[in-house]
């Protein structure tokens, strides 16, 4: 590593921006480009490998990179197990197929005085249940609940990691809908299109309820066209703002009269039963619909009757043979998954040859993420510790990694729990479910800031805040429940954890993936010796603990207060928040 050259992901010249507000080791990311402007700026980096298949050596700081940004967080258990079936059997595992998460019920039934639901009693499901007027709020944290325990809980797979990319990408806002039973439904879309067909999942958002009612479909008709949804289906959905996005007022105008009639089955915000849209015949535009030569001047043939609804297929094809929608939702994948820097010879040897593979695939998601994931390029070293953690990877991630004991048993507890991490990570800028507008959070495609928009002097003194009390205090839960992480649990299940050297290799590898320097390992040792120069100082502390485990004891006091300082410092480093 060389500390005095800023490209370089592990310099700390990298994180100049965390070090005023806690100062850590200093790092700093340089502006990319704007995804949504296309604007591309090159630099001298290595040259890429381009799209071969990666065939570097399978160990664990490669398997490490691939699960740091496909997962929440990297257990050792995870890392163990993927380090053991290489590369392809990885990208198997991470691509499979899982149930459906169970659908939330109501979990808050007393759990305070006021939690108490109209229509649905405890342990029943609000699904097809009728609003519940100004207790929906509960249905509502219920389900941004039900949220953070799938992030926490499913297993090894990329889907959970995709359902937050597509909710920030494919945005709407549920305390906006306000409507809990027509938003679960719109997560259980994303699910279940996680990595599929990218044409299906455009058409399936299109006509869900919770996007009718979000971005005003639901009220669109012939009589006063709505261009909300119209808009944004071009800006944010499919084609982008690239500088070959030429799309014009004139096609989200005769977008919105071909998408007139789509609505919501209103009768069921009252009454039991889904919402689900459906085509208003009186209220569809049948005229013609012109296109601009973006779209090949392409003619919509208006249709009568049910007919009409048909209309959606025939703009859906004309917006997805244009070839900038492949090319924007790949750039939005790999500013995800390996980083929000394009520059042009990225985008010449990455995007367009993914984008190709992409129509080519007629816009399955997984092809596409496989190919990127498995590259060569995918593993470069200038691609590892370059992103910003999110506060669900600093904070769900953390939790993963620790294997952190949640602890008490029943759905109130986990309520508790959840619905503590929910607003967590809230307070530090990132609310599930509920990105600050249909564009998503501000990290994933403003420029030139992105994922440094993340940090700021209040959310990184608020990160430190929630790691410190993991740590030494508890995990604020509510009044009567804090919950610790239990570190010497987590070191005892480390290859050597009676070799100092061999235990902070490995807690730096799960917690940052990229190496220590010397000076920061000669603190943390310093600190797993209480200042003592031997090694035989920790280790014969780690005997005597293994020779008295007993909670309480003084020999499990000594190790664990070793380990509480030594996990300070290594949350606090700017390398913590890097991925």
């Amino acid at each position: 590593m060389n500390p005095n050259n800023q490209n370089d992901p592990r310099s700390p010249k990298r994180f100049e921006w965390i070090a005023e507000a806690r100062k850590v080791k200093p790092i700093v990311l340089e502006p990319p480009h704007d995804i949504r402007s296309g604007k591309i700026e090159s630099r001298d980096r290595q040259n890429l490998a381009g799209l071969e298949p990666y065939a570097g050596p399978w160990e664990r700081s490669q398997v490490r990179h691939l699960l740091s940004r496909v997962l929440f967080g990297v257990r050792k258990s995870d890392l163990d197990y993927f380090t053991n079936l290489q590369l392809e059997g990885s990208l198997n595992k991470l691509f499979e197929q899982l149930p459906l998460p169970d659908p939330p019920v109501n979990d808050y039934e007393g759990i305070d005085e006021n939690a108490k639901d109209p229509h649905v009693g405890f342990r029943e499901s609000w699904l097809n249940a009728p609003h519940a007027g100004n207790k929906e709020g509960l249905r509502i944290v219920s389900l941004k609940s039900w949220m953070i325990k799938n992030f926490l809980e499913e297993r090894p797979n990329i889907r959970q990691k995709l359902v937050l990319f597509w909710s920030n990408m494919l945005a709407t806002k549920i305390w906006d809908v306000y409507i809990a039973k027509t938003s679960y439904p719109y997560l259980e879309m994303l699910h279940r299109n996680a990595f599929g067909n990218y044409k299906t999942f455009i058409k399936e958002l299109t006509l869900d309820p919770s996007m009718l009612i979000f971005l005003n479909g639901a009220a669109n008709t012939k009589e006063a066209p709505d261009e909300n949804y119209a808009r944004e289906l071009q800006e944010l959905f499919c084609i982008g703002k690239g500088p070959d996005a030429k799309f014009t007022e004139s096609d989200v105008q005769a977008a919105a009269r071909v998408l007139t009639g789509w609505t919501v089955s209103w009768e069921k915000y009252e009454n039991e039963g889904p919402f689900t849209s459906r085509f208003n015949v009186w209220a569809h535009d049948t005229s013609d619909k012109q296109f601009s030569e973006f779209y090949g001047n392409k003619v919509i043939q208006g249709k009568a009757g049910f007919q009409g609804a048909d209309e959606l297929d025939d703009m859906l094809d004309m917006i997805f043979e244009n070839n900038e929608t492949a090319n924007y939702v790949v750039r939005r994948l790999y500013a995800y998954f390996v980083s929000n820097e394009i520059t042009d010879q990225t985008e010449e040897e990455i995007i367009q040859p993914l984008a190709q593979l992409f129509r080519d695939e007629n816009y399955e998601l997984e092809p596409v993420l496989r190919k990127l994931l498995g590259s060569a390029h995918f593993f470069e070293q200038a691609n590892k510790g370059v992103l910003i953690k999110s506060p669900a990877d600093h904070l769900l991630g953390l939790w993963r990694t620790l294997n952190v004991n949640r602890g008490g048993n029943g759905l109130q507890h986990e309520l508790r729990v959840h619905r503590s991490m929910h607003w967590q990570m809230a307070g530090i800028g990132m609310e599930m479910g509920d990105p600050p507008n249909v564009a998503g959070w501000a990290a994933y495609y403003q420029a030139p800031q992105y994922d440094k928009a993340w940090i700021t002097t209040d959310t990184i003194t608020r990160r430190a805040g929630n790691t410190d009390s993991l740590i030494f205090w508890g995990f604020w839960i509510d009044q009567n429940l804090q919950i610790k992480a239990d570190l010497v649990s987590f070191v005892a299940s480390l290859k050597d954890p009676a070799d100092p050297n061999s235990l902070l290799e490995e807690v730096a590898l799960l917690l940052h993936g990229l190496e220590l320097s010397e000076e920061v390992r000669n603190n943390l040792k310093s600190a797993l010796l209480s200042g003592q120069l031997s090694d035989h100082y920790w280790t014969d502390a780690w005997y005597a603990y293994l020779g008295n485990s007993r909670e309480g004891s003084n020999e499990r006091i000594i190790v664990h207060t070793r380990l509480q300082a030594v996990f300070r410092q290594l949350l606090q480093l700017g390398e913590y928040h890097l991925m």
